[in-house]
């Protein structure tokens, strides 16, 4: 049974033409930088957004870095962020020389601990940022009132959870449009992905988007009137092409996930050396990944067991950011680190993906069952 990770070539023989057709456009006019294709995507992601101001840019990396430049900090200052989560989360806080301040997460939902929050902040911080890891939002209600009792910024950390949403106060909102700013990253990979690098910052705020805006472009105002320090950050045409085509199917491909992650749930609930995802109250969840934790230190024997049947799985992430050797001299620890810790030691990530077959979930879940009853 061919089982992937990720099945991105049997989605794109699904919408291939149309992709094609797209992506043809695109070299046949040459508008290769800033094309209509972008200011199209703009609007339409915008739209399927609730409303909020876009601005794309060239990864989810990027995004990250320009929203800190976006307000204004001061070398020093405290970003709060989880140790449980990938590099990139916190190496953009270390090259424009804040402070990454790393708290521990919840052992359920892995998302940054309130609690923990609450514990770090001090007369330095001056940034949150909740990363909605593997598909599933932070706990933006409780976040809003913290930052507006601490006068602090919230950046959502949306790559993983674009599409889900969220309830603030009697409203259904989507992940990346709550706090201030919102970033998310169209890598390949992800729910919706293109066919290279590309990303995007969202923000409701008229004034930060326009200063954003300017960052993104070499800090221009007009051509060749700099007005601000700025990067060379952009979404190619091209990737724009490719996400105008797959926009119109992202609703669709994030519901594909939550059925498969309910089959999923059906078919695992009942492995007790397993815990499935937690699914939130207040939040949906989009699986960008369906992440076991297995118990008793069986985590890796699993893996291995799942690769000599065939089926991939994925450890995310294997090393917290507080013991990987670039943060340590550059990052401030509040607490101990003991969820992520374990967490690392404890997760596994199981094929997920919009191409996802009953058949091979059936087999996935027979060969865990297997492992643990042999």
């Amino acid at each position: 049974m061919n089982i992937q990770m990720v099945d991105l070539k049997t989605q794109y023989n699904k919408i291939k033409n149309e992709l094609d057709a797209s992506i043809i456009n695109v070299v046949q006019s040459s508008n290769f930088i800033n094309g209509p294709e972008v200011s199209i995507f703009r609007k339409n992601l915008s739209s399927f957004l609730g409303g909020c101001f876009v601005i794309p840019c060239a990864n989810g990396t990027d995004a990250l870095q320009i929203a800190l430049m976006a307000l204004d900090l001061e070398p020093g200052d405290e970003v709060i962020v989880p140790s449980f989560t990938y590099a990139a989360t916190a190496e953009v806080i270390c090259l424009l020389k804040l402070t990454p301040v790393l708290v521990d997460v919840d052992p359920f939902s892995f998302n940054i601990s309130i609690e923990n929050i609450i514990k770090a902040i001090s007369d330095k911080t001056k940034v949150i940022i909740p990363v909605h890891l593997f598909g599933q939002c932070a706990e933006m209600d409780v976040l809003i009132n913290i930052a507006k009792k601490f006068n602090l910024f919230i950046i959502e950390d949306a790559a993983q959870a674009l599409g889900a949403t969220i309830k603030i106060n009697n409203k259904i909102l989507k992940a990346g449009t709550v706090g201030h700013i919102g970033c998310t990253s169209f890598f390949p990979t992800k729910n919706l992905g293109c066919y290279g690098d590309g990303g995007a910052i969202m923000t409701q705020n008229e004034e930060l988007a326009k200063k954003i805006e300017m960052i993104c472009n070499h800090g221009q105002i007009s051509k060749y009137n700099h007005k601000l320090i700025g990067v060379n950050s952009r979404l190619d045409t091209i990737q724009a092409a490719v996400l105008n085509i797959k926009l119109n199917y992202f609703e669709n491909y994030n519901i594909r996930r939550i059925n498969s992650a309910n089959v999923y749930d059906n078919l695992l609930q009942n492995i007790k050396e397993i815990v499935i995802p937690k699914r939130c109250e207040k939040t949906t969840h989009v699986f960008h990944q369906y992440t076991l934790k297995v118990k008793n230190g069986l985590r890796d024997e699993l893996k291995e067991f799942l690769e000599k049947n065939g089926i991939p799985s994925m450890i995310y992430y294997p090393i917290p950011l507080h013991k990987q050797e670039a943060f340590k001299k550059l990052t401030k620890l509040i607490g101990n680190q003991d969820v992520s810790e374990k967490l690392c030691k404890e997760v596994l990530s199981i094929p997920m993906h919009t191409e996802l077959e009953i058949k091979q979930q059936e087999f996935i879940a027979n060969c865990i069952s297997n492992f643990f009853n042999k």
